[in-house]
């Protein structure tokens, strides 16, 4: 018997003894899709009982040719699949060599695109949402509703994602059980911690110096750079990309060394905010999120408690300054958000729309009065944020006495809901979807609009015209689309408007012989 027959014998029956050694597994908690990357995800699900887990994937449901295989027997199982294709739908099922724990066509993901591409984008933001109630399961529905047969590219966590302790039982019950069967098993989830998440600890540790609790033993974070950004190697707080899109995901309760928070602006994870947004301040749009809101009036004061106006105070100045275009936040248990602003720091009566404001406009972009689209270009540095709270996906409800706060006009206590962004290019979008269904507020950002250019062309040559703006369309000479063709006998000067009348392009095509 040759060497490579006896070789041959050993492996089959190696993994022979495996298939016999292992026991049957119910599954406990997922699968849920962490890290995503254009070329790797990470698949995590938990069982009842020690198996070596195993992904089997490919690109037909009816052919999953590709597998990969844990290292060793868990129950919280982490696989991470590599070397995929960007944008690349992937089935997938989840168990191990003896069992298959959940399969079929609806098990799938699709891989991040290229960093710097520009595609239609959904990412849904849903804050303070792990509380296992009727408003958490009703803003779920809607959600999965308005997705509808699109894919969602992302979704985000703002914080405070299982009460009240974020315990691991609680974020069995209020978070993986709640989003098990439609969100967690087809999009990659990207969350970052709240206070609550913060309560889960040992009597003699501190959770917010140790980081020792639930949340950061059932998710897994991108802290290497592998999703884009600056390497953090630090789970509280990272960066990754979708496309043309940088998000910065942060921690505004934990503590670092033991002493610094989020508005210490020399402690380690301001550092490394500098470092990266100085890195990636030619990304098409910059958007941070994390827990604890600089400007709220619904459950929580934002001119009475500490990490809220420190943060306002200390913090946010440095993201205005690199053009983050938007904050999202959580922790008060209502939908919040301002117009277009800069450089407000100070309590809420001293805001003045007059001095902060970069535009007076609703920002809804919907034909109702002064509804135009925020717009910013590089001309100005790419000035102004819009500031939002969307903490109502679970918990819901409670005004200050001054609510709303001055500089957040748009705000709703009353219905639960999460955010939607949709990006396509030069344009932002977000829509904050109810509980019922309604979409109760809505803004629109464009970047680098309202072109006039001068365009050489020769006497009866073909001349292509593109709109700077994403909308519908009416060009001077009758056409609807966003990119025209010509062929000038003359100069001549083409103007495009979008349909709302908020935005022109002037083309003066100067045709020479």
């Amino acid at each position: 018997m040759t060497n490579r027959i006896v070789l041959s014998l050993i492996l089959a029956f190696t993994f022979l003894s495996a298939q016999a050694q292992e026991p049957e597994a119910q599954l406990i908690r997922g699968p849920y899709l962490q890290v995503g990357t254009p070329t790797s995800m990470m698949i995590r699900w938990r069982t009842d009982v020690l198996t070596r887990g195993l992904v089997r994937y490919g690109t037909d449901p009816m052919k999953l040719n590709k597998q990969t295989l844990e290292a060793s027997l868990q129950t919280d199982h982490k696989v991470k699949l590599d070397s995929l294709s960007p944008n690349t739908r992937y089935y997938y099922s989840v168990g191990s060599f003896s069992d298959t724990l959940k399969a079929g066509p609806d098990n799938y993901f699709v891989t991040l695109p290229p960093v710097g591409t520009e595609a239609l984008y959904r990412v849904a933001a849903v804050g303070d949402c792990g509380n296992n109630s009727v408003n958490q399961r009703a803003v779920r529905d809607q959600l999965i509703k308005y997705i509808g047969d699109n894919y969602l590219n992302a979704w985000i966590l703002l914080g405070d994602n299982a009460y009240g302790k974020g315990r691991d039982a609680e974020f069995q019950t209020n978070f993986f059980s709640i989003y098990k069967n439609n969100l967690l098993a087809k999009y990659p989830l990207y969350p970052a911690p709240g206070n609550h998440d913060y309560s889960d600890e040992d009597t003699t540790q501190n959770a917010q110096k140790t980081h020792k609790m639930a949340y950061y033993q059932n998710f897994s974070m991108p802290t290497e750079g592998e999703a884009g950004g600056v390497p953090s190697h630090n789970p509280a707080f990272y960066s990754f990309d979708l496309g043309n899109i940088h998000f910065l995901s942060l921690d505004s309760y934990g503590e670092e060394e033991n002493q610094y928070r989020l508005y210490d602006t020399l402690g380690p994870q301001v550092t490394w905010i500098k470092k990266d947004l100085e890195a990636n301040q030619n990304r098409g749009w910059v958007i941070a999120y994390w827990h604890h809101p600089p400007y709220t009036m619904g459950s929580h004061n934002s001119d009475k408690t500490d990490e809220l106006t420190h943060i306002r105070e200390n913090f946010i100045r440095i993201l205005e300054r690199y053009g983050v275009d938007l904050i999202i936040c959580g922790h008060s248990h209502d939908y919040e958000r301002s117009r277009l602003m800069q450089g407000h720091y100070g309590m809420q009566n001293t805001f003045d729309s007059t001095l902060y404001l970069i535009s007076h406009s609703s920002g809804r972009y919907d034909g109702s009065p002064n509804s135009c689209p925020y717009t910013k270009d590089s001309v100005t540095g790419y000035k102004g944020t819009i500031y939002v709270v969307s903490g109502s996906a679970g918990q819901l409800g409670g005004m200050q006495k001054t609510y709303p706060h001055t500089a957040l006009p748009y705000s709703d206590a009353i219905h639960g809901g999460a955010s939607m962004l949709e990006i396509q290019g030069n344009r932002l979008d977000l829509k904050w979807v109810c509980a019922d269904g309604a979409v109760r507020d809505q803004f629109t950002i464009m970047k680098n609009v309202n072109q006039h250019q001068t365009v050489p062309a020769k006497k009866n040559e073909p001349v292509t015209l593109t709109a700077s703006f994403v909308s519908e369309y009416q060009w001077s000479n009758g056409a609807t689309t966003k990119t025209i063709s010509l062929t000038p006998d003359a100069t001549q000067t083409y103007t495009v408007k979008d349909k709302l009348g908020c935005l022109e392009d002037t083309f003066k095509v100067e045709v020479t012989k």
